[in-house]
């Protein structure tokens, strides 16, 4: 079964000021949640997927990896002791438990499934609640990568379409993109994530098109080339910048300029750099 992009995890420092910046690239940006172990986030929620903003908050108490459990909250501290930017990949699920089988059988993961629930509010502030069950998957070949499928429990609770009203009138992630010395060494593990064969368009090394958005894989020259100034993670290989859909590319320019936000052409997308971004480069396109 093909699968979705279900949401995107941007791991920041200070998560209000990366709230703060992404609502002057127009957003609406939600409130402040807790997890029960300790990680904060906002979220901005799109039609069919979302980004997660998050951060490591006070009193954090974060279990460790185990032999067939991963952590989370580990994973998300991990990273942020190295760099900041877009830490994990998540696509959509239907069954966890099912899915964290599949993944055992296709040798890219052994994790016991992870079930959580929290707290979520309205736009009204009224309070409802929200439970998610993950299962992860891991690439040998990009071990500072994560990558996990994720089933909401109480979708009613969750998506809304009040929360989806963002001024510079985005709808989706369209794609999210995977940089690699070595693009061919990622195909088996995302054929097996995904559920589709990779395309090889003439300005990607690899690409994947699943039923809503894309992931990309490619070297760090085509990265430039498609998206301009990147952060990379040393020699690991990273996800390096993420694509929105916009109702109208023209206006989105009008708003950057007007929220005096750094960005700079490149065919027909807009691309805010990463060093502005917080690590990550976020390309603007047309429907």
């Amino acid at each position: 079964m093909t699968r979705r992009i279900d949401h995107l995890v941007v791991a920041v420092h200070d998560l209000d000021k990366a709230a703060g910046f992404y609502q002057r690239l127009g957003f609406h940006v939600g409130a402040r949640n807790r997890h029960p172990w300790g990680t904060e986030n906002r979220i901005v929620q799109l039609h069919s997927s979302f980004i997660e903003l998050i951060t490591v908050g006070e009193g954090a108490e974060i279990a460790p990896h185990g032999a067939h459990s991963f952590s989370f909250g580990a994973f998300v501290r991990d990273y942020l002791a190295r760099r900041e930017g877009l830490a994990m990949l998540v696509l959509d699920s239907s069954d966890a438990k099912a899915d964290a089988a599949l993944f055992a059988r296709e040798g890219i993961g052994s994790f016991e499934p992870f079930t959580f629930e929290r707290r979520g509010r309205r736009p009204d502030g009224a309070p409802v609640h929200v439970a998610f069950s993950l299962a992860f998957a891991r690439d040998e070949q990009a071990p500072g990568a994560g990558f996990f499928v994720c089933e909401q429990h109480f979708p009613e609770n969750f998506w809304n379409p009040d929360f989806q009203r963002h001024d510079n009138k985005a709808i989706d992630i369209a794609s999210v993109a995977l940089v690699s010395p070595r693009p061919e060494r990622h195909e088996t593990f995302l054929a097996a994530l995904t559920g589709v064969e990779p395309g090889f368009p003439a300005d990607h090394d690899l690409s994947f098109r699943l039923a809503q958005g894309r992931v990309d894989v490619l070297n760090p020259d085509d990265a430039f080339v498609v998206y301009g100034s990147i952060e990379l993670d040393g020699d690991r290989p990273c996800f390096v910048a993420y694509s929105v859909r916009v109702e109208d590319i023209v206006r989105q320019a009008r708003w950057l300029d007007a929220a005096e936000v750094p960005y700079h052409h490149i065919g027909s997308r807009l691309i805010v750099p990463a060093s502005a971004a917080f690590g990550v480069a976020i390309a603007f396109e047309a429907t």
